[in-house]
C-alpha cells in the first residue's frame, strides 16, 4: 500500500502546478500535486526478521496497514511527523535509512497503548516502537535513553548481590545520567523519611547502604543468571 502522507514525502518529488492539463483534460485544482516514482534499492531483506527478535516487534508481519495506531496515536495528535505505522511500513519494507531519519522522535512514545489497543492484528505497535528504539541504541545510533540505563543499573545490583539498593539505584543512575544528586524532591523526601520513620529503620538504611548486605546463599547465582541471559540475547539477536 502506497504511503500518501505528504510530510513522508521528500520535497524535491512533489510536484504542484496551478494550472495542469494531461491529454486534453484540466486536472487543475484537487489533483494539481504529483508524485516523481522512487526506486528502491536501498533495502535489507533481513530487517523485520530483526525487529522480530526485539521483545515488542515480533507480530510487526501482521500489519496490513489501516492506520488505526497512527489515528489513534497520541503523540501524532501533537506531531504529525510521528506516525507508527509508516515506520512499521518502513520496517516491513526494510528501509533502515527511514527509521535513522526519523531516530530523533521514535523514542517519544509515551506508551499510552491506545494503538496497541485498536489494532485489529494484534501488532502491538507500541511494541514495534520500543523495539525500533532499542534496535538504534544497541545499533550505537542514538544513545541509551535514560530508562535502559535505569535498567542496567538494576540489573548490575541483582547480579552482584541478588538484591537492590534503592538508594544506590538513585545515586548510580543520576551520575550515569549527569544529573545532580541532591534534587530538591529527592531532599524533600529525606526530610520527611528522617522526620517519621523509626530510627531502627533509618539506622538499618544507613548501613546497607555502607555494607552493601547480599542475598543469603546467592554465591554464583548473579554469575548464572548472567550468562544464561547473555546466552538468551545472542539466540534471539545473533
Amino acid at each position: 500500500m502506497a504511503i500518501h502522507e505528504k510530510t513522508l514525502i521528500e520535497p524535491e518529488r512533489i510536484l504542484q502546478h496551478d494550472k495542469l492539463v494531461v491529454d486534453g483534460v484540466d486536472v487543475s485544482g484537487h489533483w494539481n500535486t504529483m508524485i516523481t516514482p522512487r526506486t528502491v534499492v536501498d533495502y535489507d531483506d533481513d530487517f523485520e526478521a530483526t525487529i522480530q527478535k526485539y521483545t515488542g516487534g515480533e507480530n510487526v508481519h501482521r500489519c496490513w496497514q489501516c492506520g488505526s495506531c497512527t489515528n489513534s496515536c497520541t503523540m501524532y495528535a501533537q506531531n504529525t511527523d510521528f506516525n507508527p505505522r509508516y515506520w512499521i511500513y518502513v520496517t516491513r519494507l526494510g528501509l533502515k535509512d527511514e527509521i535513522i531519519r526519523d531516530k530523533e522522535i521514535i523514542w517519544q512514545c509515551v506508551s499510552c497503548n491506545k494503538c496497541t489497543n485498536i489494532c485489529p492484528k494484534d501488532v502491538r505497535p507500541e511494541g514495534v516502537m520500543k523495539a525500533l528504539a532499542h534496535w538504534l541504541e544497541e545499533e550505537g545510533i542514538t544513545d541509551k535513553t535514560p530508562s535502559t540505563i535505569f535498567d542496567e543499573e538494576f540489573t548490575e545490583q541483582i547480579y552482584a548481590r541478588g538484591r537492590i539498593e534503592d538508594g544506590d539505584v538513585m545515586k548510580n543512575f543520576f551520575k550515569k545520567t549527569g544529573q545532580p544528586l541532591m534534587q530538591p524532591w529527592l531532599v524533600e523526601m529525606i526530610k520527611r523519611m528522617v522526620r517519621y520513620m523509626p530510627v531502627a529503620h533509618l539506622m538499618r538504611m544507613g548501613t546497607n547502604t555502607v555494607f552493601k548486605p547480599r542475598t543469603k546463599s546467592w554465591g554464583r547465582t548473579g554469575e548464572v543468571l548472567q550468562e544464561y541471559v547473555r546466552e538468551q540475547k545472542e539466540a534471539a539477536h545473533g
